[in-house]
């Protein structure tokens, strides 16, 4: 296939369920004329409890679901399966493939001005130590304190983005955080940055919170110049799908509330 037909495909992007869309909306803004595929595996979400092994093989399959749509390049827009699956996936895969921990790392770095990191993700993703050890090895004198926060996805799945049980539970994960003089915080799961609200008031406005998704979509654009890849200012606008394994109508009416207009204009349906 032609580098011209190449640079109009779309660009694939996937997560456990809707944490994703918030790494979509950058992308959306910062590369307004590209195409985009949303994969949703909202029938197994969420990834951070399953093991290793099975959150590679759920992300190798999300990528070949993906590239059945044509994408071109691919984007992990989730923390635990950029952390155990995305070696893998580049490996097996001839496409660009990027995650979003190394994107977040540097937003942190770029952050803090005492060193003192705090992360909060999945417990795959906190067991990892993915976050913590990229810090380290930019800054190893950093203090970096992690914080697994379980029951955030399913809130967010579920919609429950401000109430009172959602306000419960994120003072219950973050107390320990709050007193250790972090004037960082990494969202280390793709869904947190939909609970910022109830984070920061925890956290208190002295911690920056910090979320990959900015950094990653630098990093696609970044990628799609270096390759040549760029869809071209006079092409037809651009048309996007959003696809879930899961029930539609409750992931079509949380993007709508998320990403407004652009939800609206999109075709929203089953995986397969």
């Amino acid at each position: 296939m032609a580098l011209g037909n190449m640079s109009q495909k779309p660009i694939g992007v996937f997560d456990s369920g809707i944490g994703g869309l918030t790494v979509l909306k950058e992308l959306l803004a910062r590369l307004p004329n590209e195409n985009f595929v949303y994969f949703g595996d909202t029938a197994r979400v969420p990834y951070g409890n399953k093991s290793s092994d099975t959150v590679r093989r759920f992300s190798s399959e999300n990528v070949k679901l993906l590239l059945e749509r044509g994408v071109k390049m691919v984007v992990v827009a989730c923390n635990t399966a950029t952390a155990d699956a995305l070696p893998q996936l580049q490996s097996e895969f001839k496409l660009p493939i990027i995650g979003v921990i190394q994107p977040g790392v540097r937003a942190a770095l770029a952050a803090s001005h005492n060193g003192r990191i705090g992360v909060i993700g999945t417990s795959g993703t906190i067991r990892s130590m993915a976050y913590q050890n990229g810090i380290l090895a930019v800054k190893p004198d950093a203090r970096v304190v992690s914080k697994a926060c379980p029951l955030f996805v399913p809130l967010v799945e579920e919609g429950w983005t401000d109430t009172q049980v959602t306000r419960l539970v994120v003072e219950e994960y973050l107390k320990p955080l709050a007193g250790l003089d972090i004037d960082t915080l990494v969202l280390g799961c793709t869904h947190y940055p939909l609970l910022s609200g109830g984070l920061s008031l925890i956290m208190g406005d002295r911690v920056t919170l910090v979320s990959s998704a900015e950094e990653t979509a630098k990093d696609v654009f970044r990628v799609l110049v270096e390759r040549d890849l760029l869809r071209p200012d006079d092409a037809p606008p651009p048309e996007h799908e959003l696809r879930v394994t899961g029930d539609s109508e409750p992931f079509q009416r949380l993007a709508r509330r998320f990403l407004g207009d652009f939800s609206a204009a999109s075709q929203v349906g089953a995986a397969r």
